[in-house]
């Protein structure tokens, strides 16, 4: 598993990749901490439970110039601090550039996240002229 995207990401903040198959399928881990909590009962900001989604369809796709174009998401279940997630993708569709990602995470047997992730490989990097 060689990632070739993303290469700077802070995987303690966006999870870490357990497998990936370039341009099909991969499985991320999300542990969560005291960094990622919104109040006191110890909830963790879906901000967070998007950001390891959105890595994830992005080490999926796994080229050196993919970005996201647009996503549809659920939050089915919220999550709490110590809880660990599971994240699953796989690739839907391929047209060209562009590529569909859908993504699941769980916490045990327990879906608490689905979104699908349209992603396109650019030939350049998205902030070059």
């Amino acid at each position: 598993m060689q990632i070739k995207t993303h290469l700077k990401i802070n995987q303690k903040l966006n999870g870490t990749p357990i497998s990936i198959t370039e341009g099909q399928k991969g499985e991320l881990l999300l542990r969560t901490t005291e960094d990622m909590v919104a109040d006191e009962k110890g909830l963790i900001h879906g901000g967070f439970i998007f950001s390891a989604a959105d890595y994830l369809a992005m080490i999926t796709v796994n080229h050196p110039n993919v970005v996201l174009g647009s996503s549809s998401v659920r939050f089915i279940k919220p999550v709490k601090v110590g809880d660990e997630i599971i994240f699953k993708s796989e690739v839907i569709l391929t047209e060209g550039i562009k590529s569909t990602v859908k993504v699941e995470g769980f916490k045990g047997e327990e879906k608490v996240f689905e979104g699908e992730f349209k992603c396109y490989s650019l030939d350049k990097h998205v902030l070059e002229r």
